[in-house]
């Protein structure tokens, strides 16, 4: 089969039976009203590349498939990334076609018949030098959520490999009673430790509630406990070594110097604990938390989370460093994104071969 090759590394198929025969196997391009056939740059190069379509120029002369890459390449900057998440696609056996924004590619489920069957997913191809910015992956999930479509990621490194990533917005829930302390109980805060010796406190805090660790008589909470606690007047604090009364400000100014996410780990701790969930410090898998639907004593962890200021932008190695620990622990990757009023919300990214 030939087509005839545009200076953007389009080609159309003239002849109607080629151009029937190519749009039947695979639903590559879109067929024009005399008969033809017009494919994309994607479609095109990935054509000449398989041998399935020889490229010429007006005078009917080969143009070499490398020649047709580089067209494609020069009218579009992001061609080459996005080219490999399409090919490597096509080659799983996807229908893929080129999509308007948000994202590079609509996808079909296997199988599937254009104009039919509804797409299965949203695909968007990413360098892994390019920004992982959170505020974009969100508005990425929800178009997707709003539009009934799974969202992946198509994450290209240095060496050309690709890795998926499955992007959506979960509801995380647990089973644990909204219960408080029958008595609000004393604590005493020294350094970074808040300690609560009570011995009913202890057992109640430690062993029903699942807040702290037990060592010996004593109970050990962390700093985002403590300050949960005392923001529901469930602790009084006071300071270890002077014996006098400690404010939740006092506490949350001494937090912060210590710990620059404190505000975001506060924030999302609180919208945890107010789903059910049990949570504790993530610090053995580089998270800040992980979270079990009900008490660490009857259950696995199920989420491992990193709370972030809804405009957090860092490096794709960083984050997939997080999903890959997460998932090696059967564990569930979420990121909490905190707005300027504390306002949370969860986005959940997983490593999959669709």
């Amino acid at each position: 089969m030939t087509g005839r090759v545009a200076a953007d590394g389009t080609i159309r198929i003239a002849d109607p039976a080629e151009a029937g025969a190519t749009y039947g196997r695979g639903y590559f391009g879109t067929p024009d009203p005399g008969g033809g056939l017009t494919l994309d740059r994607y479609d095109s190069v990935y054509l000449a590349e398989m041998d399935r379509i020889v490229g010429v120029d007006a005078r009917s002369r080969p143009i070499p498939w490398p020649e047709v890459f580089r067209r494609a390449a020069r009218h579009d900057p992001a061609f080459g990334v996005r080219y490999l998440v399409y090919r490597d696609l096509r080659q799983r056996g996807y229908v893929v076609r080129a999509s308007p924004p948000p994202v590079a590619f609509t996808v079909l489920p296997r199988g599937g018949v254009l104009n039919k069957t509804p797409s299965r997913f949203w695909v968007e191809a990413i360098s892994e030098r390019a920004p992982f910015e959170l505020a974009l992956l969100f508005h990425l999930a929800e178009r997707a959520q709003s539009a009934k479509k799974t969202l992946l990621l198509g994450l290209v490194d240095e060496e050309s490999d690709l890795t998926y990533y499955r992007v959506r917005r979960p509801s995380p829930r647990g089973a644990l009673p909204a219960r408080r302390l029958t008595v609000p109980t004393e604590a005493w805060l020294s350094h970074d430790r808040v300690v609560v010796f009570e011995e009913k406190a202890v057992d109640e805090l430690g062993r029903s509630l699942a807040y702290g660790s037990r060592l010996g008589n004593r109970l050990e909470l962390s700093l985002i406990e403590a300050a949960y606690l005392a923001g529901n007047g469930q602790l009084l604090l006071r300071d270890g070594a002077s014996h006098r009364a400690i404010s939740v400000e006092r506490l949350h100014a001494r937090a912060r110097r210590l710990d620059p996410h404190f505000n975001e780990r506060l924030a999302a701790y609180t919208a945890l604990r107010g789903r059910g969930l049990v949570v504790k410090t993530g610090f053995k898998y580089g998270a800040h938390f992980r979270a079990y639907p009900r008490s660490p004593e009857h259950s696995h962890a199920r989420y491992l989370l990193r709370a972030l200021h809804d405009q957090y932008v860092s490096t794709w190695p960083e984050v997939a460093g997080g999903i890959r620990v997460a998932q090696g622990v059967r564990k569930e990757f979420l990121l909490a994104a905190v707005n300027a009023t504390a306002e949370v919300r969860f986005l959940s990214l997983e490593r999959i071969r669709p």
